[in-house]
């Protein structure tokens, strides 16, 4: 592998996940962020309780990826080698937690939506 292109990362992720998992994870990513964005447009506003509650979700999130991956690769923290495995491990839990912040805020705000002010 001389090169790194999209289509060779494609092919990595549906290599580790499975094809049919993999696509499903990225159209649940796309709905995901469709929705926040619909979210964010509709309430014109940062509810920081949500914010609050969605950080809060943060570290679950990171530990959640970090053993899917764990677990779709059969791997464990042993078998982390060097710098760059390293670098892999920490990317997958800051990924996993802000897709847990993301999704947490957007649930909360599709349950319970922003109360309109009353304009005089």
């Amino acid at each position: 592998m001389k090169e790194l292109t999209f289509e060779t990362l494609i092919a990595v992720f549906e290599e580790i996940f499975g094809r049919g998992l993999f696509w499903i994870m990225v159209a649940a990513a796309a709905v995901v962020t469709l929705a926040y964005l619909f979210v964010l447009i509709r309430d014109r506003a940062v509810s920081w309780r949500k914010f609050l509650w969605a950080q809060l979700s943060m570290p679950v999130g990171a530990v959640a990826a970090v053993w899917f991956v764990m677990g779709m690769t059969h791997s464990s923290p042993a078998d982390i080698g060097g710098a760059v495995d390293l670098i892999v491990f920490l990317g997958v839990a800051v990924m996993g937690a802000i897709g847990m912040a993301i999704l947490v805020y957007t649930l909360e705000s599709l349950v319970k939506p922003r109360k309109a002010k009353l304009e005089s």
